[in-house]
Protein backbone atom coordinates (compact mmCIF):
# COMPACT_ATOMS: atom_id res chain seq x y z
CA UNK A 1 0.00 0.00 0.00
CA UNK A 2 1.23 3.27 -1.19
CA UNK A 3 2.55 5.14 1.84
CA UNK A 4 1.12 4.72 5.49
CA UNK A 5 -1.76 5.58 7.66
CA UNK A 6 -0.04 6.47 10.75
CA UNK A 7 0.32 9.93 10.79
CA UNK A 8 0.08 12.75 12.87
CA UNK A 9 -3.19 14.37 12.61
CA UNK A 10 -4.19 17.50 13.09
CA UNK A 11 -6.72 17.73 16.50
CA UNK A 12 -10.02 19.33 15.06
CA UNK A 13 -14.24 18.83 15.50
CA UNK A 14 -15.87 16.37 13.19
CA UNK A 15 -18.81 18.85 13.36
CA UNK A 16 -16.87 22.00 11.98
CA UNK A 17 -14.34 19.87 8.90
CA UNK A 18 -16.87 17.34 7.43
CA UNK A 19 -19.11 18.20 5.39
CA UNK A 20 -21.99 16.46 3.56
CA UNK A 21 -21.88 17.22 0.42
CA UNK A 22 -19.10 18.38 -2.44
CA UNK A 23 -20.83 21.62 -2.49
CA UNK A 24 -20.50 22.23 1.01
CA UNK A 25 -17.17 20.95 1.10
CA UNK A 26 -16.44 23.50 -2.10
CA UNK A 27 -18.09 26.20 0.17
CA UNK A 28 -16.31 25.62 2.84
CA UNK A 29 -13.19 26.10 2.05
CA UNK A 30 -14.24 29.32 -0.51
CA UNK A 31 -15.49 30.89 2.51
CA UNK A 32 -12.42 30.36 4.43
CA UNK A 33 -14.41 28.45 7.26
CA UNK A 34 -11.74 25.79 6.46
CA UNK A 35 -8.93 24.59 4.53
CA UNK A 36 -7.83 21.77 2.35
CA UNK A 37 -4.86 20.60 5.08
CA UNK A 38 -7.75 20.16 7.58
CA UNK A 39 -9.60 18.27 4.67
CA UNK A 40 -6.88 16.08 4.13
CA UNK A 41 -6.00 15.56 7.73
CA UNK A 42 -9.90 15.01 8.83
CA UNK A 43 -9.80 12.64 5.75
CA UNK A 44 -6.30 10.66 7.61
CA UNK A 45 -8.25 10.78 10.68
CA UNK A 46 -11.32 9.21 9.46
CA UNK A 47 -9.42 6.60 7.35
CA UNK A 48 -7.77 5.41 10.70
CA UNK A 49 -11.11 4.93 12.38
CA UNK A 50 -12.16 3.70 9.47
CA UNK A 51 -9.80 0.65 8.22
CA UNK A 52 -12.33 -2.10 9.30
CA UNK A 53 -14.30 -1.43 5.75
CA UNK A 54 -11.16 -2.18 3.79
CA UNK A 55 -12.35 0.51 1.34
CA UNK A 56 -8.54 1.97 -0.28
CA UNK A 57 -5.93 -0.12 -1.63
CA UNK A 58 -3.40 2.63 -1.74
CA UNK A 59 -2.85 5.86 0.46
CA UNK A 60 -0.44 8.72 0.58
CA UNK A 61 -0.23 10.48 3.61
CA UNK A 62 2.33 12.48 2.80
CA UNK A 63 1.97 13.52 -0.64
CA UNK A 64 -1.38 14.69 0.09
CA UNK A 65 -0.70 16.74 2.71
CA UNK A 66 2.18 18.19 0.98
CA UNK A 67 -0.34 19.09 -2.15
CA UNK A 68 -3.26 20.54 0.21
CA UNK A 69 -0.67 22.81 1.57
CA UNK A 70 0.16 23.83 -2.12
CA UNK A 71 -3.53 24.61 -3.03
CA UNK A 72 -3.91 26.19 0.47
CA UNK A 73 -0.75 28.79 -0.66
CA UNK A 74 -2.37 29.43 -4.01
CA UNK A 75 -5.51 30.73 -2.23
CA UNK A 76 -3.32 32.82 -0.09
CA UNK A 77 -1.57 34.22 -3.41
CA UNK A 78 -5.46 34.35 -5.03
CA UNK A 79 -4.39 32.63 -7.84
CA UNK A 80 -6.90 31.55 -10.39
CA UNK A 81 -8.82 29.19 -8.89
CA UNK A 82 -10.98 26.15 -10.61
CA UNK A 83 -14.56 25.54 -10.07
CA UNK A 84 -13.16 22.00 -7.66
CA UNK A 85 -10.46 23.89 -5.88
CA UNK A 86 -10.27 22.15 -2.61
CA UNK A 87 -12.31 18.86 -3.35
CA UNK A 88 -10.87 15.72 -2.10
CA UNK A 89 -11.93 12.76 -4.72
CA UNK A 90 -11.42 9.01 -4.17
CA UNK A 91 -10.92 6.72 -7.07
CA UNK A 92 -11.16 3.20 -7.78
CA UNK A 93 -8.14 1.40 -8.29
CA UNK A 94 -8.67 0.62 -12.05
CA UNK A 95 -8.54 3.78 -13.07
CA UNK A 96 -4.73 5.91 -13.79
CA UNK A 97 -3.78 8.34 -11.01
CA UNK A 98 -0.39 9.90 -11.38
CA UNK A 99 1.87 8.42 -8.24
CA UNK A 100 -0.44 5.89 -7.22
CA UNK A 101 0.09 2.20 -8.39
CA UNK A 102 -2.90 0.96 -10.93
CA UNK A 103 -3.58 -2.82 -9.25
CA UNK A 104 -7.37 -3.06 -10.89
CA UNK A 105 -7.41 -5.02 -7.38
CA UNK A 106 -5.20 -8.01 -8.81
CA UNK A 107 -2.05 -9.47 -7.83
CA UNK A 108 -0.09 -9.39 -11.23
CA UNK A 109 -0.40 -5.88 -11.18
CA UNK A 110 0.51 -4.62 -7.77
CA UNK A 111 3.59 -2.68 -8.94
CA UNK A 112 2.30 -1.14 -11.97
CA UNK A 113 2.48 2.61 -11.44
CA UNK A 114 0.99 4.89 -14.10
CA UNK A 115 2.87 8.16 -15.01
CA UNK A 116 0.39 9.95 -16.09
CA UNK A 117 -3.24 10.60 -14.75
CA UNK A 118 -6.58 8.84 -16.48
CA UNK A 119 -7.84 11.73 -19.00
CA UNK A 120 -11.04 12.17 -16.39
CA UNK A 121 -8.76 12.12 -14.48
CA UNK A 122 -6.53 14.82 -15.45
CA UNK A 123 -9.67 17.07 -16.22
CA UNK A 124 -11.03 16.89 -12.72
CA UNK A 125 -6.88 17.83 -11.85
CA UNK A 126 -6.93 21.23 -13.48
CA UNK A 127 -10.17 22.06 -12.13
CA UNK A 128 -8.82 21.83 -8.96
CA UNK A 129 -9.59 18.56 -7.35
CA UNK A 130 -7.22 16.65 -4.90
CA UNK A 131 -7.48 12.53 -5.30
CA UNK A 132 -6.83 10.80 -1.36
CA UNK A 133 -5.87 7.30 -2.47
CA UNK A 134 -7.25 4.63 -5.02
CA UNK A 135 -9.78 2.51 -3.67
CA UNK A 136 -10.69 -1.24 -3.24
CA UNK A 137 -12.65 -2.87 -5.74
CA UNK A 138 -14.12 -6.52 -7.15
CA UNK A 139 -11.09 -8.17 -8.50
CA UNK A 140 -10.37 -6.58 -12.11
CA UNK A 141 -13.48 -5.02 -12.01
CA UNK A 142 -15.86 -8.61 -12.75
CA UNK A 143 -18.43 -8.73 -9.64
CA UNK A 144 -20.62 -7.19 -7.67
CA UNK A 145 -19.63 -7.98 -3.95
CA UNK A 146 -16.31 -6.25 -3.63
CA UNK A 147 -15.28 -9.19 -1.85
CA UNK A 148 -11.51 -9.49 -2.76
CA UNK A 149 -9.39 -12.44 -2.12
CA UNK A 150 -6.32 -10.42 -2.51
CA UNK A 151 -7.17 -7.39 -0.97
CA UNK A 152 -9.98 -7.85 1.39
CA UNK A 153 -13.71 -7.45 1.20
CA UNK A 154 -14.93 -3.71 1.10
CA UNK A 155 -17.35 -3.67 4.01
CA UNK A 156 -20.86 -1.66 3.89
CA UNK A 157 -20.86 1.12 6.08
CA UNK A 158 -24.51 1.05 6.34
CA UNK A 159 -24.53 -2.73 6.68
CA UNK A 160 -22.25 -4.25 9.13
CA UNK A 161 -21.04 -7.67 7.93
CA UNK A 162 -22.70 -7.22 4.65
CA UNK A 163 -20.94 -6.32 1.12
CA UNK A 164 -20.49 -2.66 -0.45
CA UNK A 165 -21.82 -4.13 -3.82
CA UNK A 166 -19.26 -3.66 -6.82
CA UNK A 167 -17.54 -3.42 -8.47
CA UNK A 168 -16.63 -0.15 -7.51
CA UNK A 169 -17.34 -1.21 -3.68
CA UNK A 170 -14.00 1.13 -2.12
CA UNK A 171 -15.29 3.86 -3.40
CA UNK A 172 -19.42 3.49 -2.32
CA UNK A 173 -18.17 2.74 1.15
CA UNK A 174 -15.73 5.41 1.45
CA UNK A 175 -18.35 7.97 0.32
CA UNK A 176 -21.28 5.61 2.54
CA UNK A 177 -18.73 6.53 5.44
CA UNK A 178 -18.45 10.04 5.07
CA UNK A 179 -14.25 9.77 4.39
CA UNK A 180 -14.78 11.53 1.13
CA UNK A 181 -17.86 13.44 -0.50
CA UNK A 182 -17.41 11.92 -4.03
CA UNK A 183 -15.58 9.64 -6.48
CA UNK A 184 -14.79 7.68 -9.53
CA UNK A 185 -15.95 4.04 -10.37
CA UNK A 186 -16.28 2.56 -13.70
CA UNK A 187 -19.75 0.74 -14.43
CA UNK A 188 -19.92 -2.43 -17.03
CA UNK A 189 -23.06 -3.97 -16.23
CA UNK A 190 -23.43 -2.14 -12.92
CA UNK A 191 -20.40 -1.52 -10.88
CA UNK A 192 -21.14 2.55 -10.05
CA UNK A 193 -25.06 1.58 -9.76
CA UNK A 194 -24.99 -1.78 -7.39
CA UNK A 195 -22.70 -0.27 -4.97
CA UNK A 196 -23.77 3.27 -4.80
CA UNK A 197 -27.37 1.90 -4.16
CA UNK A 198 -26.88 -1.06 -1.95
CA UNK A 199 -24.43 2.15 0.64
CA UNK A 200 -27.18 4.56 0.30
CA UNK A 201 -25.77 6.58 -2.15
CA UNK A 202 -26.23 8.69 -5.36
CA UNK A 203 -24.42 6.43 -8.27
CA UNK A 204 -23.99 7.61 -12.17
CA UNK A 205 -23.72 5.53 -15.32
CA UNK A 206 -23.07 8.16 -18.35
CA UNK A 207 -23.91 7.30 -22.13
CA UNK A 208 -21.56 5.28 -23.07
CA UNK A 209 -18.66 7.58 -24.97
CA UNK A 210 -19.55 10.74 -23.09
CA UNK A 211 -16.43 10.53 -20.34
CA UNK A 212 -12.77 9.29 -22.30
CA UNK A 213 -11.99 5.68 -21.34
CA UNK A 214 -8.22 6.46 -21.53
CA UNK A 215 -6.16 5.49 -18.58
CA UNK A 216 -8.47 2.76 -17.21
CA UNK A 217 -7.79 -0.62 -17.39
CA UNK A 218 -10.99 -2.55 -19.30
CA UNK A 219 -13.46 -5.11 -19.41
CA UNK A 220 -15.27 -4.29 -22.98
CA UNK A 221 -14.38 -1.38 -25.30
CA UNK A 222 -18.41 -1.79 -25.98
CA UNK A 223 -19.72 -1.44 -22.40
CA UNK A 224 -16.98 -0.01 -20.07
CA UNK A 225 -17.34 3.53 -19.11
CA UNK A 226 -16.09 5.56 -16.09
CA UNK A 227 -19.17 6.71 -13.22
CA UNK A 228 -19.78 9.11 -10.85
CA UNK A 229 -20.37 8.42 -7.55
CA UNK A 230 -21.24 11.19 -4.31
CA UNK A 231 -23.93 12.05 -1.80
CA UNK A 232 -26.13 13.98 -3.76
CA UNK A 233 -27.33 14.46 -7.56
CA UNK A 234 -26.66 18.03 -7.62
CA UNK A 235 -22.67 16.98 -6.80
CA UNK A 236 -23.29 14.40 -9.51
CA UNK A 237 -24.08 17.14 -11.62
CA UNK A 238 -21.05 19.52 -10.96
CA UNK A 239 -18.60 16.71 -11.58
CA UNK A 240 -20.37 15.63 -15.18
CA UNK A 241 -20.51 19.21 -15.99
CA UNK A 242 -16.78 20.17 -15.10
CA UNK A 243 -15.91 16.56 -17.33
CA UNK A 244 -17.76 17.39 -20.32
CA UNK A 245 -17.10 20.89 -20.17
CA UNK A 246 -20.42 22.12 -20.14
CA UNK A 247 -22.82 23.75 -17.58
CA UNK A 248 -24.26 21.38 -14.69
CA UNK A 249 -27.71 20.21 -15.31
CA UNK A 250 -30.61 22.00 -13.91
CA UNK A 251 -34.06 19.87 -12.28
CA UNK A 252 -37.27 20.96 -14.66
CA UNK A 253 -39.97 23.75 -13.68
CA UNK A 254 -42.17 21.28 -11.92
CA UNK A 255 -43.13 17.79 -11.63
CA UNK A 256 -45.81 18.19 -14.40
CA UNK A 257 -43.26 17.95 -17.32
CA UNK A 258 -41.57 14.21 -15.79
CA UNK A 259 -43.32 11.44 -16.99
CA UNK A 260 -41.27 8.04 -16.09
CA UNK A 261 -41.99 4.73 -17.74
CA UNK A 262 -42.09 1.55 -15.43
CA UNK A 263 -41.37 -2.19 -17.44
CA UNK A 264 -42.75 -5.64 -15.81
CA UNK A 265 -39.50 -7.25 -16.45
CA UNK A 266 -37.98 -5.11 -13.89
CA UNK A 267 -39.90 -5.98 -10.71
CA UNK A 268 -39.47 -9.62 -11.37
CA UNK A 269 -38.14 -11.26 -8.40
CA UNK A 270 -37.64 -8.26 -6.46
CA UNK A 271 -36.91 -8.82 -2.30
CA UNK A 272 -40.17 -7.91 -1.11
CA UNK A 273 -39.04 -5.65 1.59
CA UNK A 274 -37.03 -3.72 -0.94
CA UNK A 275 -40.37 -3.40 -2.92
CA UNK A 276 -41.87 -2.15 -0.11
CA UNK A 277 -39.75 0.90 0.17
CA UNK A 278 -39.78 1.37 -3.66
CA UNK A 279 -43.74 1.39 -3.51
CA UNK A 280 -43.31 4.38 -1.05
CA UNK A 281 -41.02 5.89 -2.99
CA UNK A 282 -43.57 5.72 -5.75
CA UNK A 283 -46.43 6.94 -4.04
CA UNK A 284 -44.83 9.65 -2.74
CA UNK A 285 -43.85 10.74 -6.33
CA UNK A 286 -47.37 10.42 -7.90
CA UNK A 287 -48.51 12.35 -4.95
CA UNK A 288 -46.51 15.22 -5.86
CA UNK A 289 -47.52 15.09 -9.72
CA UNK A 290 -44.78 12.64 -11.49
CA UNK A 291 -46.47 10.87 -14.00
CA UNK A 292 -46.01 6.66 -14.51
CA UNK A 293 -46.63 4.69 -17.52
CA UNK A 294 -46.68 0.98 -18.08
CA UNK A 295 -44.38 0.33 -20.80
CA UNK A 296 -43.06 -3.01 -21.96
CA UNK A 297 -39.85 -3.56 -24.07
CA UNK A 298 -40.08 -6.64 -26.67
CA UNK A 299 -38.03 -9.36 -25.81
CA UNK A 300 -35.76 -7.44 -23.40
CA UNK A 301 -34.86 -11.32 -21.61
CA UNK A 302 -33.95 -12.75 -24.44
CA UNK A 303 -31.84 -9.90 -25.94
CA UNK A 304 -30.10 -8.98 -22.77
CA UNK A 305 -29.43 -13.29 -22.59
CA UNK A 306 -27.64 -12.88 -25.99
CA UNK A 307 -25.95 -10.21 -25.87
CA UNK A 308 -24.46 -8.48 -22.08
CA UNK A 309 -21.99 -11.77 -21.15
CA UNK A 310 -21.13 -12.70 -24.61
CA UNK A 311 -19.90 -9.44 -25.28
CA UNK A 312 -17.90 -8.54 -22.14
CA UNK A 313 -16.19 -11.94 -21.96
CA UNK A 314 -15.27 -11.48 -26.17
CA UNK A 315 -13.71 -8.38 -25.84
CA UNK A 316 -12.05 -8.58 -22.34
CA UNK A 317 -9.17 -11.09 -23.44
CA UNK A 318 -7.84 -8.99 -26.47
CA UNK A 319 -8.38 -5.53 -24.83
CA UNK A 320 -6.71 -6.29 -21.66
CA UNK A 321 -4.03 -7.59 -23.58
CA UNK A 322 -3.72 -4.73 -25.43
CA UNK A 323 -3.84 -2.66 -22.39
CA UNK A 324 -1.09 -4.61 -20.66
CA UNK A 325 1.08 -4.16 -23.38
CA UNK A 326 0.61 -0.30 -24.33
CA UNK A 327 0.84 1.09 -20.57
CA UNK A 328 4.02 -1.03 -20.29
CA UNK A 329 2.71 -3.22 -17.28
CA UNK A 330 5.20 -5.57 -17.35
CA UNK A 331 3.00 -8.38 -17.28
CA UNK A 332 1.30 -9.91 -20.29
CA UNK A 333 -2.59 -11.57 -19.79
CA UNK A 334 -1.14 -14.92 -18.73
CA UNK A 335 0.78 -13.73 -16.32
CA UNK A 336 -2.19 -11.99 -14.54
CA UNK A 337 -4.58 -14.92 -15.15
CA UNK A 338 -2.11 -17.06 -13.27
CA UNK A 339 -2.40 -14.86 -10.63
CA UNK A 340 -5.91 -13.90 -9.98
CA UNK A 341 -6.82 -14.50 -6.26
CA UNK A 342 -10.92 -14.59 -6.21
CA UNK A 343 -12.14 -17.90 -6.71
CA UNK A 344 -15.25 -16.37 -9.31
CA UNK A 345 -12.83 -14.37 -11.07
CA UNK A 346 -10.75 -17.13 -11.88
CA UNK A 347 -13.09 -19.21 -13.32
CA UNK A 348 -14.39 -16.64 -15.65
CA UNK A 349 -10.87 -15.77 -16.70
CA UNK A 350 -9.69 -19.72 -17.48
CA UNK A 351 -13.23 -19.05 -19.98
CA UNK A 352 -11.15 -16.23 -21.55
CA UNK A 353 -7.71 -17.73 -21.48
CA UNK A 354 -5.70 -19.27 -23.44
CA UNK A 355 -8.96 -19.79 -25.46
CA UNK A 356 -12.32 -17.62 -25.27
CA UNK A 357 -15.26 -19.69 -24.70
CA UNK A 358 -16.78 -16.92 -27.16
CA UNK A 359 -16.57 -17.36 -30.92
CA UNK A 360 -16.74 -14.89 -33.85
CA UNK A 361 -19.98 -15.62 -34.44
CA UNK A 362 -21.65 -15.72 -30.90
CA UNK A 363 -19.95 -12.24 -31.09
CA UNK A 364 -21.41 -11.02 -34.05
CA UNK A 365 -25.00 -12.28 -32.54
CA UNK A 366 -24.44 -10.77 -29.71
CA UNK A 367 -23.74 -7.15 -31.36
CA UNK A 368 -27.00 -7.75 -33.86
CA UNK A 369 -28.71 -8.53 -30.14
CA UNK A 370 -27.44 -5.32 -28.66
CA UNK A 371 -28.58 -3.46 -31.72
CA UNK A 372 -32.01 -4.88 -31.66
CA UNK A 373 -32.22 -3.87 -27.58
CA UNK A 374 -30.76 -0.07 -27.96
CA UNK A 375 -33.55 0.06 -30.73
CA UNK A 376 -36.26 -1.39 -28.77
CA UNK A 377 -35.29 1.28 -26.22
CA UNK A 378 -35.65 4.25 -28.53
CA UNK A 379 -38.80 3.03 -29.52
CA UNK A 380 -40.08 3.30 -26.21
CA UNK A 381 -39.04 6.46 -25.48
CA UNK A 382 -40.06 8.16 -28.39
CA UNK A 383 -44.08 6.01 -28.57
CA UNK A 384 -44.65 6.93 -24.48
CA UNK A 385 -42.82 10.31 -24.32
CA UNK A 386 -40.65 9.54 -21.43
CA UNK A 387 -37.95 11.34 -19.21
CA UNK A 388 -36.92 8.14 -18.15
CA UNK A 389 -37.26 4.13 -17.22
CA UNK A 390 -37.61 4.21 -13.39
CA UNK A 391 -37.01 0.22 -11.55
CA UNK A 392 -35.44 -0.78 -8.23
CA UNK A 393 -31.45 -0.72 -8.60
CA UNK A 394 -30.74 -4.09 -7.56
CA UNK A 395 -33.74 -6.97 -6.86
CA UNK A 396 -32.29 -7.38 -3.73
CA UNK A 397 -30.43 -5.11 -0.12
CA UNK A 398 -27.11 -5.75 0.49
CA UNK A 399 -26.30 -9.26 1.78
CA UNK A 400 -23.64 -10.77 4.40
CA UNK A 401 -19.96 -11.28 3.07
CA UNK A 402 -20.12 -14.69 3.98
CA UNK A 403 -21.45 -17.42 2.05
CA UNK A 404 -22.34 -15.02 -0.61
CA UNK A 405 -19.44 -15.99 -2.83
CA UNK A 406 -21.89 -18.22 -5.16
CA UNK A 407 -25.28 -17.76 -3.91
CA UNK A 408 -27.86 -15.18 -2.24
CA UNK A 409 -31.40 -15.35 -0.05
CA UNK A 410 -34.27 -13.88 -1.98
CA UNK A 411 -37.53 -14.27 -0.54
CA UNK A 412 -36.56 -17.64 0.58
CA UNK A 413 -35.07 -18.92 -1.88
CA UNK A 414 -31.31 -19.40 -2.94
CA UNK A 415 -30.21 -17.61 -6.03
CA UNK A 416 -26.96 -17.04 -7.62
CA UNK A 417 -25.09 -13.55 -6.58
CA UNK A 418 -24.02 -12.08 -9.67
CA UNK A 419 -26.87 -12.62 -12.48
CA UNK A 420 -29.34 -11.64 -9.44
CA UNK A 421 -27.99 -8.09 -8.51
CA UNK A 422 -27.44 -6.89 -12.32
CA UNK A 423 -30.49 -8.13 -13.51
CA UNK A 424 -31.83 -4.42 -13.49
CA UNK A 425 -28.33 -2.52 -14.46
CA UNK A 426 -27.42 -5.21 -17.12
CA UNK A 427 -29.98 -4.45 -19.96
CA UNK A 428 -29.03 -0.12 -20.15
CA UNK A 429 -25.23 -0.70 -20.13
CA UNK A 430 -25.96 -3.12 -23.06
CA UNK A 431 -27.86 -0.45 -24.84
CA UNK A 432 -25.30 2.38 -23.85
CA UNK A 433 -28.08 4.63 -21.93
CA UNK A 434 -27.35 6.61 -19.00
CA UNK A 435 -28.59 5.80 -15.60
CA UNK A 436 -28.89 7.34 -12.25
CA UNK A 437 -29.24 5.78 -8.50
CA UNK A 438 -30.95 7.50 -6.17
CA UNK A 439 -31.79 6.40 -2.45
CA UNK A 440 -34.55 5.46 -1.92
CA UNK A 441 -35.22 4.81 2.04
CA UNK A 442 -34.00 2.37 3.92
CA UNK A 443 -35.92 -1.53 4.83
CA UNK A 444 -37.08 -2.66 8.00
CA UNK A 445 -33.38 -3.94 8.88
CA UNK A 446 -31.83 -0.50 8.11
CA UNK A 447 -30.66 -1.43 4.86
CA UNK A 448 -30.37 0.91 1.30
CA UNK A 449 -32.59 0.69 -1.39
CA UNK A 450 -31.70 2.51 -4.40
CA UNK A 451 -34.12 3.78 -7.41
CA UNK A 452 -32.91 3.45 -10.81
CA UNK A 453 -33.67 5.85 -13.71
CA UNK A 454 -32.56 5.01 -17.12
CA UNK A 455 -32.16 7.80 -19.77
CA UNK A 456 -32.15 7.93 -23.30
CA UNK A 457 -29.35 7.65 -24.62
CA UNK A 458 -27.42 11.00 -25.34
CA UNK A 459 -30.15 12.70 -22.84
CA UNK A 460 -27.44 12.47 -19.94
CA UNK A 461 -28.50 16.54 -18.81
CA UNK A 462 -32.01 15.64 -19.03
CA UNK A 463 -31.54 12.71 -17.07
CA UNK A 464 -29.77 14.73 -14.24
CA UNK A 465 -32.64 17.06 -14.19
CA UNK A 466 -35.14 14.81 -13.47
CA UNK A 467 -32.92 13.12 -10.72
CA UNK A 468 -32.38 16.44 -8.99
CA UNK A 469 -36.30 16.62 -8.68
CA UNK A 470 -36.71 13.02 -7.86
CA UNK A 471 -34.04 13.54 -5.06
CA UNK A 472 -35.49 16.73 -4.08
CA UNK A 473 -38.96 14.97 -3.48
CA UNK A 474 -37.36 11.90 -1.84
CA UNK A 475 -35.13 13.82 0.49
CA UNK A 476 -31.59 12.49 1.58
CA UNK A 477 -32.46 8.52 2.67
Amino acid sequence: MSGHFSVNVTSMSDASQRHGTAAEQLGAVADGSTCIEQLSNQFLRQLELHRELRAFIGVDADALLRQARDHDAEFTHEHIKGPLSGLLLCVKDNIHVAGFANTAGTPALAGYRPVADAEVVATLRTAGALFVGKTNMHELAFGITSVNAAFGAVANPRAPGKFAGGSSGGTAAAIAAGLVTAGLGTDTGGSARIPAALCGIVGFRPTSGRYSSLGTTPVSRTRDTIGLMATTVSDIALLDAVITRQRPANSPPGTSAIRLGMCSYFFELIDRDLRSVFDRAIVRLKAAGVDFVDVEIPNISELVARSAFPIAIFEVGPELSKYLETHDTGVDLASVTRQIASPDVKAIFDSVYPHCSITEQEYRDALHARAALTDAYRRVFVDHNLDAMVMPTTPLPARDIEGSGDTVALNGMRVPTFPTFIRNTDPSTVAALPSLTIPAGLTDDRLPVGLMIDGASGEDRRLLATGLHIEHLLGRA
